[in-house]
């Protein structure tokens, strides 16, 4: 063989060799990426040729798929009363993807998840079209419905949980969407996408879980679990070192309380959470100073990024880095901390639960088309928050401002009721309306089956002297308890 034969042979041998190397790359390496990728529209017809399975709330889907007039996807998704359930269930689209529990879950919804192998081994075999499983929620619909009804028009939020497991009862975000609207890929189905991306009340994000705000004075809660746990007090009913007025450190400001006739000179913890004493609660703060204060916050979930119920929660923040008069703000839920809803109800839920915060969750279970269970959710204790004997304490704190204080919106008769409103204040001088919340937990024997925040956003549409928390947030508070007392008899 001559010189420029074998060069040519050599390097067509090389060009075959690269091709197999490329092919084995594609075919084994990169299989399962190329399978997922987005822009893989097999994937996305393999998806929709076949009824979704079904995400459950009290032994009944809230889901379905319906077949459609389409070239490609056979059927799509609908959701009942979506609106109520979007921030549980998210969305599921051909067009837009999906979102939350569709998302987390969509290799089991599709019938793809390994987990289902046996099954649809079986189905292969006997002719059977695959089927996707189930997830079931521990969303109490009751409980949901009430949230979502009294929330109505307003911009706001709503999550109760069941304090000794940590399951979510319910979980509520208006105003909200209807998922079914854009389930399709019709021009239909981008008209509502774009409307609702062009909605300045951005009724697409779950404020439950994905917003953070300042909890107000809902937060004093923590500041007095800091002050017991560090034994700044121990005796919650004795006096406290508190002038009123009081002048922040390092300031000549002084920290107003709401009402100028409330008995908040050096009232004891208990009175000054009754008539929510911001001089009591301020002062407490900064003579505790931030790294303590931060160190309770944390035991209570703040700070943690990777709250998942499973849809992730955003960080509930207690800063670190705080001056002394920004130390006291934080005392009473402003100044730089933010949380999420879901984090002022684990809040409530630990102080119910006599100390212990258990990890939030909202499925209770996997189940494959023939409803065999493929997963469980145990309860899982999250953090030991504070002391029992500290949760006592605070209990007794919050049901004496339940029946003598500001949380008189959500007592509820024959029940022991915890409760603490909530009126944070926003912007330059207060020029945005503040925000409203209540927390609140009922008891029945010797534990209590839902602890509950609520928060409001009033925008400009009550007037300003009409905003507080009990008045917003307490009824609503009130009949999401009394929704899981009824469906616990």
């Amino acid at each position: 063989m001559n010189r420029p034969i074998r060069h040519i042979a050599i390097f067509s041998g090389l060009l075959i060799l690269a091709l197999l190397i490329q092919a084995n790359n594609l075919g084994f390496k990169r299989a399962e990426e190329l399978k997922s990728h987005e822009q893989n529209r097999r994937v996305k017809i393999e998806a929709f040729a076949h009824p979704r399975g079904n995400i459950i709330v009290g032994g009944h889907p809230i889901t379905g798929s319906v077949a459609v007039d389409s070239s490609d996807f056979k059927y799509k998704r609908v959701f009942k009363n979506g609106p109520m359930y979007a921030p549980v269930t998210g969305y599921s689209s051909q067009t837009y993807g999906y979102t939350h529990l569709e998302a987390l879950n969509n290799k089991l919804l599709s019938g793809t998840d390994d987990r289902l192998f046996l099954q649809n081994t079986v189905d292969m075999f006997t002719g059977k079209k695959r089927q996707g499983g189930d997830v079931v929620t521990t969303i109490n619909p009751k409980a949901q419905k009430a949230a979502y009804k009294g929330l109505g028009d307003k911009v706001g939020a709503v999550v109760a949980i069941e304090p000794s497991t940590g399951r979510i009862l319910a979980l509520a975000s208006t105003p909200s969407y209807d998922p079914s609207v854009f389930a399709g890929n019709s021009n239909k189905d981008a008209e509502a996408w774009d409307k609702l991306q062009k909605d300045k009340r951005k009724p697409m994000v779950n404020r439950a879980l994905k917003e953070t705000y300042a909890p107000g004075s809902t937060f004093k809660v923590i500041t007095a679990a800091a002050a017991l746990e560090h034994e700044k007090y121990s005796d919650v009913n004795a006096p406290t070192e508190s002038p009123d007025p009081w002048t922040m450190p390092d300031t000549n400001r002084v920290l107003p309380n709401h009402s100028p006739t409330a008995p908040c000179k050096n009232a004891s913890l208990n009175v000054a959470m009754q008539h929510s004493c911001n001089n009591v609660y301020g002062k407490v703060s900064a003579d505790l100073g931030k790294d303590k204060m931060r160190e309770t916050a944390e035991k209570f979930g703040f700070n943690d990024p990777e709250v998942d119920t499973p849809t992730r929660a955003v960080e509930s923040v207690f800063p670190k880095e705080m001056d002394r008069p920004q130390t006291a703000m934080s005392g009473i839920g402003q100044s730089s901390v933010r949380a999420t809803p879901l984090q002022i109800a684990m809040m409530t839920a630990a102080i119910a639960n006599d100390g212990t915060l258990m990890k939030p969750y909202m499925v209770e279970q996997l189940r494959g088309p023939d409803l065999d269970p493929i997963e469980e959710h145990e309860p899982e204790v999250m953090s030991e928050a504070v002391s029992e004997d500290t949760a006592k304490k605070l209990q007794e704190m919050m049901e004496d401002t339940a029946e003598k204080g500001t949380g008189k919106p959500g007592r509820i008769a024959g029940v022991t009721v915890g409760a603490k409103t909530g009126t944070a204040q926003r912007g330059l001088d207060n020029e945005i309306p503040p925000l409203a919340w209540f927390i609140s937990y009922a008891k029945q024997g010797d534990g209590s089956p839902v602890a509950v925040a609520v928060m409001i956003d009033p925008e400009n549409s009550i007037p300003r002297d009409q905003i507080s928390g009990g008045g917003l947030a307490g009824p609503i508070a009130k009949k999401v308890m009394e929704a899981v007392l009824k469906s616990k008899k």
